[in-house]
């Protein structure tokens, strides 16, 4: 069993009701009602809403926390008043009473931009400085799927035609944005990097 989790989002559902779970995830979302907290917890997987009503101390911790702080929830699951009902995530139908929270990384400065906003138009050098942030975001989650699943089909398709997968050497590592490249040092001749599989070169 994982430290963190007991499962992810996504795998929780309405036969989990009445049943302690534990999961883990960027707090995404928060609703005060006045002694009513409601955060909504997002993993790789999906999103889960927990609630607290009735410990104040919990209510009162769950109020503090900043969005976008990484947290682990134990509580149990139950199944949500039918107003409440959200149809638009996999566990509309149900949700988690918070028994204990962890806080495993608190957001230390105000983000640069909104993660939940989808809509929100955000500056393309400020989307790249906060790379780490930006990539959180719904719609490149997805593409980064697709990327990952569209890779996966055609190396199976390739494989299953006998062609072999092989990697050759690389004498250079470019940097994510492709703006930088960074030369290969040699181990065995100092303040040398390999400019060619034959050659040397002083730096």
């Amino acid at each position: 069993m994982h430290a963190y989790r007991t499962h992810t989002c996504l795998q929780v559902g309405l036969g989990f009701v009445g049943k302690k779970v534990k999961i883990a995830g960027w707090v995404a979302a928060r609703r005060d009602l006045g002694g009513i907290i409601f955060l909504d917890v997002r993993d790789q997987y999906g999103v889960m809403q927990i609630v607290s009503r009735t410990k104040a101390e919990i209510v009162d911790s769950l109020a503090k926390i900043p969005l976008e702080s990484v947290v682990s929830v134990e509580g149990t699951i139950r199944k949500r008043d039918l107003e409440t009902i959200n149809p638009k995530i996999a566990t509309g139908k149900i949700e988690l009473e918070v028994e204990c929270i962890q806080i495993l990384s608190r957001r230390k400065k105000e983000l640069p931009f909104s993660i939940a906003e989808e809509t929100l138009q955000v500056r393309e050098d400020l989307r790249l400085q906060y790379r780490f942030l930006d990539l959180r975001r719904e719609k490149l989650k997805q593409n980064i799927l697709l990327r990952a699943k569209v890779i996966q089909f055609i190396r199976e398709q390739m494989i299953a035609h006998g062609f072999i997968e092989i990697q050759t050497p690389i004498l250079t590592s470019s940097s994510p944005e492709g703006a930088r490249d960074f030369l290969v040092p040699s181990r065995l001749h100092p303040r040398k990097v390999l400019c060619s599989a034959a050659s040397t070169t002083t730096v």
